[in-house]
């Protein structure tokens, strides 16, 4: 389980090294997302909050980047931390995402991409529940949720 102290030190000395790596010019990017995906993942957008449709969403799945369609974040790990983006407390693995210090708007924060594709996701913040204690604060537009089959024998 990762750690707030992981995070730092991810993002100090270095990420973990992905399964693959994609790489796309910046006008294949255009052609493969919608112009709010793209505003969002390829140039570090943020949507409003409350206003993405994975916001409130609460199916059974695997929720993978939306440029490179890489598993991210588990629907059993979602939370509702009432923050208006949806949030997870760790990524499906631990080399999935890749964090990076933002002092971006005269803040210290860290940023998360995917590590797959450097997609800009969102945040994570060490105040999310127990117990690791992370807030994964993921804009919508830059995923989408992969649901469960269920099943038809019971």
């Amino acid at each position: 389980m990762l750690t707030w102290k992981d995070i730092i030190n991810y993002s100090v000395k270095g990420n973990p090294l992905p399964d693959k790596r994609v790489e796309k010019t910046e006008e294949e990017w255009r052609e493969l997302l919608t112009p709010e995906q793209f505003r969002i993942t390829r140039n570090k957008g943020t949507e409003a909050p409350h206003s993405g449709a994975l916001c409130s969403s609460h199916e059974a799945g695997k929720y993978s980047c939306i440029c490179c369609e890489t598993p991210l974040f588990d629907s059993t790990i979602k939370f509702n931390s009432g923050t208006g983006w949806p949030s997870f407390t760790q990524p499906i693995n631990e080399n999935a995402i890749k964090y990076h210090k933002d002092t971006s708007f005269g803040m210290v924060r860290v940023e998360v991409m995917c590590n797959t594709c450097d997609a800009h996701l969102g945040h994570v913040f060490p105040d999310g529940p127990e117990p690791s204690g992370l807030r994964y604060c993921i804009n919508s537009e830059s995923m989408k949720i992969v649901k469960e089959r269920v099943s038809d024998e019971q």
